[in-house]
């Protein structure tokens, strides 16, 4: 449930109606905007007497939230919230672009791609050490090796890292190198992995399950949520359908269904929703026209001689042409791209 508090209600009042919330057995959770304090109510759904809470001094009103999902919630929380990562805001006015490999594969490759991606205007660079393949014999990636490569591509670009942790052992790690987590799709509902990269209190981005509804995926961004991390970005990256002609099925109404239900930033993913890379400007655009608030995309130097996904990776030059339409089509929409 959410406790709606008066205009005019003060601190010491929602300290009272804070203290009676955790004394019923909850959790509160203050969400404290322009106009008014709202404080959620977490726990577990025991019945509550809602008229004794809004007899309490500075209560407006008490509602019952009837969504699974509590804390991603517009009712829990209805300004945007907006992550930042060094420099970097997602969620904020201005649109971002995250891109680089699929896969660190050397130093000399991720250094060339991250010059590039910064010359094209990207804002954040991604690469993946930690490779979740379908195959086993497929490459798995670097490791430490690998970050330590990211730390480096950052120190000359400037540019923030995201990157992926697959385990509740590479949090840690993982957390001392990049600016961002990321979740993949094989590990949204990892319910030990949420809960503890919630622990961690960094920026985390969750991709959506390949097979999960929407109702899924924000109930996997309350378990991070739950741990008192606000720093959650939602990526739709495409989900399984029957449709073969493309990897999988990019699901644009996803994004202003998600504006509307939740206050945490969306970003699309068009090169995993596609999986050819003669697709993935298309999409691009579709995704900033729909509202997306950063899109995060695979480019390589050298798609051909790629270790994993070559196939949807986009060069630097069409990178920078997807750059210029997403500039242009930003304008249109209000919005203007993220600069670093």
């Amino acid at each position: 449930m959410i406790i709606v508090m008066k205009h005019q209600a003060n601190a010491k009042q929602v300290a009272a109606v804070v203290s009676r919330v955790e004394n019923l057995g909850y959790r509160a959770h203050l969400s404290e905007g322009e106009e008014r304090t709202i404080i959620g109510v977490i726990g577990d759904e025991r019945p509550v007497d809602l008229n004794q809470l809004e007899l309490m001094d500075g209560v407006e009103k008490v509602l019952q939230v009837l969504r699974p999902f509590k804390l991603p919630s517009r009712e829990m929380h209805p300004q945007d919230t907006v992550v930042a990562l060094n420099g970097v805001k997602i969620g904020g006015p201005e649109i971002v672009i995250i891109a680089g490999p699929c896969s660190v594969e050397s130093r000399e490759q991720l250094l060339e791609t991250a010059h590039a991606v910064k010359e094209a205007g990207g804002a954040a660079l991604r690469g993946g050490v930690f490779k979740p393949r379908t195959s086993p014999y497929s490459f798995q990636g670097l490791g430490e090796e690998g970050l330590q490569y990211l730390a480096e591509a950052k120190e000359a670009t400037g540019l923030p890292i995201v990157t992926e942790a697959m385990t509740i052992e590479q949090v840690s790690l993982v957390a001392r190198y990049a600016d961002v987590i990321q979740i993949g799709t094989r590990n949204m509902q990892n319910f030990p992995l949420l809960s503890a990269v919630g622990e961690s209190g960094h920026p985390v981005l969750l991709k959506r399950g390949m097979m999960s509804t929407i109702e899924e995926w924000l109930m996997a961004a309350d378990y991070i949520l739950s741990k008192n991390n606000p720093h959650v970005i939602l990526c739709e990256r495409g989900i399984r359908t029957f449709e073969r002609a493309t990897r999988s099925t990019t699901d644009i109404n996803a994004i202003p269904v998600l504006k509307e239900l939740t206050h945490l930033p969306v970003i699309l993913d068009p090169s995993h929703s596609t999986g050819k890379s003669a697709y993935v400007r298309a999409v691009a655009r579709a995704g900033v026209a729909a509202g997306a608030d950063g899109l995060i995309v695979e480019v390589h130097v050298r798609p051909e001689e790629a270790l994993s996904d070559g196939a949807q990776s986009i060069k630097p030059e069409t990178f920078a042409e997807l750059v210029h339409e997403a500039q242009v089509l930003s304008e249109a929409v209000g919005r203007k791209l993220a600069k670093h």
